[in-house]
């Protein structure tokens, strides 16, 4: 949400910058010239051609068939195993808990007759042998199935997806740069990333538009409409003295304390998203009113209370499973593939005393690295108690339909995947609802179309955008399992194969891919890749549920792209930011709290230790 014409993000006004722009292309031209490196290869023939053989070595141990002979409830069954081995699902257990929704979640068709038949023919086999199976099957697809033991049919398939995991890598170097050197207006980036990904064959022109508006750019849209009517009816100005009125000192470092204090721990139960939509229209308000009352501007106090709010939004999402869907996935990907279960109480007692050790770091670095020359914002509290005084002091009407109905969409958002699924049958998405809340807004009379369309930032939007299509990119050509499997070749070099330094490794990982990709594309792609790495390396002790934990911690360590996660992306709407704010602090603050959560791992959870597990 831009503040005014003439306050802008700097990017927006700038043409592009020829000299500058040579350094992302040139990587992107340089990645897709070079021949494809055989790991990259490798990766394709898994994405593409492998399934067909591990379809064929289950229809031959399970029934002594080809795949073209099969029944109907077999080739379900096969198919369900394939999909098993896929999602690093290798225990007997779990595959007989597989049911319908599941299977269409998978995209595969199934029926409730075929699939009683599949259970009851999955009970007959013993456990060891069936856990067997589908680990031979995951070895075939990663390690005994080679380029060169394909068909010339199949190594042109695989050379093609081969090609695309370059092209993924390339746009990944391509984005970064550009990012950096801000060479061209950051909302076209998101628009290179789709022409690229098009005309490589990576997506086609069928899905190249839907993949940019999803459910997330959705609900930063509707994040940023929630903004404009809160500043509008005036309700940032209420919440502003509700947590800044009483205040003894309004020095800015005990204002971004209290930000901090106050969005992180929400973060573990309310979406990130909503509290940095709601705190924005705050930052500024705080900054125009304090800038008014000195008589200047001063551009580091609004960098610093922006970047304050992002950062505290980043903090706590992953420290309780209601915090971020990154969470659930973790656990889900424990469960599948060990059998762990981590319960909601479990996570939330090794993982909320990571905010003891992050919260004063991040508040320090932020004081350390913006310096602004307005630091007592007394005048600016008392400019806002003004304001609201010649209304009465009361609340109008405006504010309370404003509060009423964003406490209604925020009660949405909570219960969409469990109450109003359960009502309705519909899984609507807090896309759906962000906007759902927006036109509220309209219809209540609050804000009009021209609100919305002249104050809401829509080059953010398609920013994020950008981003969701990105994330997709990676993970679909298998981009993402590529730099992966790379930086786990470099740590095992290093000697980080076992213990803590092999589960800095998987942290390190995944606190790099999600710079660039959203915290639960990250989670999804890299994961299983964590965790299998601790199940190989300390089979059934506590190292899994502490993969499971950290990577979903590392997942949140997104500080140093706006494009790294939506708080990120919603305060650069602000106007005052520019891409290399985030890195001023955001590189900083990757290092300290990576270094915070292998403490915790390394002292509290060691100490702890796993009821059900013994110590890695």
């Amino acid at each position: 949400m831009a503040q005014s014409n003439s306050q802008k993000p700097s990017g927006y006004d700038k043409y592009i910058n020829w000299k500058l722009f040579a350094i992302p292309l040139g990587l992107l031209i340089l990645l897709l010239v070079i021949p494809t490196p055989r790991s990259m290869l490798k990766i394709a023939v898994e994405n593409t051609t492998a399934s067909r053989y591990v379809r064929e070595f289950f229809a031959k141990e399970l029934f002594h068939k080809t795949t073209e002979e099969l029944e109907q409830w077999e080739v379900q069954m096969v198919r369900i195993m394939e999909e098993s081995v896929k999602k690093y699902a290798f225990t007997h257990k779990k595959f007989l808990k597989r049911d319908v929704e599941w299977c269409e979640e998978s995209g595969i068709l199934a029926t409730p007759d075929h699939l009683a038949h599949v259970m009851a023919y999955a009970e007959k086999i013993r456990s060891e042998e069936f856990e067997r199976l589908l680990k031979e099957g995951y070895e075939i697809k990663t390690t005994k199935l080679s380029y060169e033991q394909l068909t010339s049919d199949e190594k042109r398939t695989a050379a093609r997806a081969g090609f695309h995991v370059k092209v993924a890598v390339g746009t990944m170097l391509f984005v970064v740069a550009c990012f950096i050197t801000e060479a061209v207006p950051l909302p076209a980036v998101a628009f290179f990333i789709g022409i690229i990904a098009m005309c490589t064959g990576i997506v086609t022109r069928d899905n190249v538009a839907a993949l940019y508006w999803s459910d997330a750019t959705w609900f930063i849209m509707g994040s940023l409409m929630f903004s404009v009517a809160f500043i509008k009816t005036g309700l940032d100005k209420r919440i502003a003295m509700m947590i800044f009125g009483r205040l003894k000192s309004h020095n800015i470092k005990w204002i971004t304390l209290v930000i901090m204090l106050t969005l992180s721990p929400l973060t573990m139960f309310v979406s990130d998203h909503a509290l940095a939509a709601m705190f924005l229209p705050i930052g500024i308000l705080m900054y125009g009113t304090a800038t008014r009352a000195a008589g200047r501007k001063d551009p580091e106090l609004a960098k610093m209370l922006m970047i304050t709010i992002a950062m505290a939004c980043n903090l706590g999402g992953s420290l309780a499973p209601s915090g971020a869907a990154r969470n659930i996935i973790m656990m889900s990907h424990a469960e599948d593939m060990f059998g762990v279960n981590i319960g909601f109480g479990e996570w939330c007692l090794y993982c909320i005393p990571y905010l003891l050790l992050v919260v004063p770091v991040t508040w320090i670095v932020i004081n350390w690295r913006f310096k602004p020359s307005i630091r007592d914002l007394s005048a600016s509290v008392a400019v806002v108690r003004r304001e609201i005084e010649k209304g009465g002091g009361k609340w109008t009407r405006q504010q309370v339909i404003s509060l009423v109905i964003f406490v209604a969409t925020l009660f949405c958002w909570v219960t969409e995947k469990t109450l109003i699924k359960s009502l309705t049958g519909i899984r609507f998405g807090i896309g759906v609802f962000a906007v759902m809340g927006a036109l509220a807004y309209i219809l209540a009379g609050v804000v009009n179309w021209r609100d919305y369309q002249t104050k809401v930032d829509w080059g953010v939007v398609w920013l994020y955008a950008g981003a969701i299509m990105f994330g997709h990119v990676l993970v679909r050509t298998g981009g993402a399992y590529w730099v992966a499997r790379s930086i786990i070749g470099v740590t095992r070099h290093l000697g980080l194969a076992q213990g803590m330094g092999l589960l800095l490794s998987g942290n390190v990982i995944t606190g790099l891919l999600t710079q660039i990709m959203a915290d639960g594309p990250t989670c999804a792609a890299v994961g299983p890749i964590t965790l299998s790495m601790a199940g190989v390396t300390h089979a059934g002790t506590s190292m899994i549920p502490f993969a499971a934990m950290g990577t979903s911690i590392a997942s949140s360590l997104a500080y140093c792209l706006v494009i790294g996660t939506p708080p990120n992306a919603i305060v650069y709407a602000s106007g005052y930011l520019t891409p290399k704010d985030y890195l001023r602090v955001g590189i900083i603050l990757w290092f300290t709290n990576m270094a915070a959560l292998m403490l915790l791992a390394g002292v509290y959870w060691c100490l702890l230790g796993w009821s059900s597990l013994p110590s890695f």
